[in-house]
């Protein structure tokens, strides 16, 4: 992997305030300048740089742990997915705890969760769409039948990276296990992670905690990338993998 310098470019940029932000930054470099943050760039090794970026906060993205950001996330994404053929796309979640249910991520792309950003996992299960269990078990792990799906899920892609800054994505299991335990699911638990059909993928820095399930779960996938991943659970299962 390289070592890339990857931009950070709003969707739209207000001049007034990207001046204003500009003398602030100046100041601030002049009085701290080693504790300064380069907010328009940041590195981290990846298969892939991107050629354009945007912030869950330029779609609406509410970071305050109560409000749900799942319509914002794959609005983002979904609008993202037009650079798929044109350098790639790279979609960057700042500090803050996030709360959202599940989305699906897209190819030539690269999801970047900052060092206090914080995904936090949907209790709602209106939130979490019932997908067919894998053909390798034929039913669901839990349950026969169906499987909820994963929190971040992909299928048939290429070239995605799920990385950060050690942000955190924390599934907030402990109502799933809780129905597990006590025989009330109607569906199999998600994952954290779930890649399906897919190549050349890199999950990395990231802290896992509290998964319903399993935590990463890439099944029929090649070349696939993981380090530096601390999983933090008492009762959730850490790794499965499917060829």
């Amino acid at each position: 992997m390289e070592l890339w310098a990857c931009p950070r470019i709003p969707q739209v940029v207000d001049i007034a305030l990207a001046l204003g932000l500009l003398l602030l930054l100046v100041y601030a470099s002049g009085v701290e300048s080693g504790k300064a943050r380069n907010l328009d760039s940041f590195q981290y090794e990846a298969i892939s740089c991107r050629a354009h970026s945007a912030s869950v906060s330029d779609f609406g993205g509410v970071g305050d742990g109560i409000t749900s950001n799942t319509k914002v996330f794959q609005d983002a994404i979904n609008h993202l997915s037009q650079y798929s053929s044109d350098g790639g796309s790279q979609l960057y979640v700042p500090p803050g705890r996030w709360l959202t249910g599940s989305f699906n991520l897209i190819s030539h792309f690269t999801l970047f969760l900052d060092w206090d950003a914080v995904l936090l996992s949907s209790q709602d299960e209106n939130e979490w769409p019932v997908i067919d269990p894998l053909p390798s078990y034929g039913r669901g792990r839990d349950t026969e039948g169906g499987r909820y799906i994963s929190l971040i899920f992909g299928t048939n892609l290429t070239d995605v990276v799920i990385t950060g800054a050690n942000g955190t994505i924390d599934g907030q299991g402990d109502l799933w296990w809780q129905k597990f335990r006590a025989g009330q699911l109607n569906y199999t638990r998600p994952y954290l992670i779930e890649i399906m059909f897919s190549s050349d993928i890199q999950i990395s820095n990231l802290v896992l905690m509290n998964s319903p399930s399993w935590n990463v779960h890439p099944v029929y996938c090649r070349q696939l990338s993981t380090s530096s991943l601390v999983a933090n659970c008492l009762t959730c299962s850490w790794m499965k993998f499917l060829s």
